[in-house]
């Protein structure tokens, strides 16, 4: 059966107009969410990464005064290492930030990479998208630089290629899903294939059912349905695998800022509840859309 949302969210964090207030947030990208429901943001333009408690009208700022950050974009939380991975896209790394028992401490992962978003398999392995390189990196601890598990072959629109890789999912198999924004197609490439398939959009740039347009997250559930934030669409989309079409989650009633529009969707999530979590780009807030039952 597939699960359906209510169409109209809840804004759990920011929503309080573009800004740098505790309760505001600024075009924020990569959300993730934690076993508490506390949902960590790269809050873009405001150069922080933001952890807002389930139920808070205020976030807290974790990383990001004193300039240690420059447009974050991505975050994820290392449960092995009870720490935060951040793609710090301007300053060109990846950064581990350990926050606890009032001890704040960064290491440096990865440097001299065009970071834009994060995985990290159930083997604490880490994997970036490089957007200049057109190319998904695994990375184990120590790595002096990674090796390539998708594109690496130059721009293009080949089933080896690709054009300006965004947000990226890894599954129990070790597939990798990965929005290729400029190509507004989704791939997934198998554990060691030389090439990916498409299994979301390849039909141009565009709104119909079998297009995308700028696609951004990406995540899969344990059905293996592709959940896409079709960014430029301002809707959320499911496609299953090997169906030539998908189909409107939530969203898709135009660009706004009511309750049931998005504005420039980027990045998606789950919780233990599969309520739906969407960073809602140009309008500064995450929406929170709950499950239907």
């Amino acid at each position: 059966m597939n699960l359906k949302w209510k169409q109209n969210a809840i804004t759990v964090a920011g929503g309080n107009e573009q800004g740098n207030e505790l309760n505001q947030l600024a075009s924020p990208i990569g959300i993730f969410i934690d076993d508490e429901k506390t949902i960590y943001i790269a809050d873009y333009v405001n150069h922080r990464i933001v952890g807002w408690k389930f139920n808070s009208e205020n976030g807290h700022v974790i990383v990001g005064e004193n300039d240690q950050l420059r447009f974050p974009v991505d975050v994820v939380f290392d449960k092995q290492n009870n720490s935060l991975i951040i793609c710090d896209r301007e300053n060109q790394r990846v950064i581990r930030w350990f926050h606890q028992n009032q001890i704040k401490q960064q290491q440096i992962l990865i440097s001299d990479i065009d970071c834009y978003c994060l995985a990290i398999d159930r083997n604490g392995f880490i994997y970036v998208s490089d957007v200049s390189n057109n190319e998904v990196r695994l990375w184990k601890e120590g790595d002096d630089n990674g090796r390539i598990v998708a594109g690496g072959n130059g721009n293009g629109y080949d089933l080896n290629q690709l054009n300006t890789p965004t947000f990226i999912f890894i599954d129990e198999d070790f597939s990798l899903y990965i929005s290729d924004s400029q190509n507004h197609r989704v791939m997934k490439w198998k554990k060691d294939a030389k090439e990916g398939i498409v299994v979301a959009g390849g039909n141009g740039n565009g709104n119909s059912l079998k297009q995308l347009s700028g696609p951004s997250g990406v995540i899969v559930d344990h059905l293996g349905q592709i959940y896409v934030a079709d960014s430029e669409n301002d809707r959320v989309m499911r496609w299953c695998e090997g169906n030539e079409e998908g189909e409107i989650v939530v969203g898709g009633n135009g660009k706004g800022s009511e309750s049931d529009q998005l504005d420039r969707p980027a990045d998606l999530s789950f919780d233990a509840e599969e309520n739906l979590y969407v960073a809602d780009h140009m309008n500064g807030r995450v929406q929170k859309f709950l499950i239907d039952i």
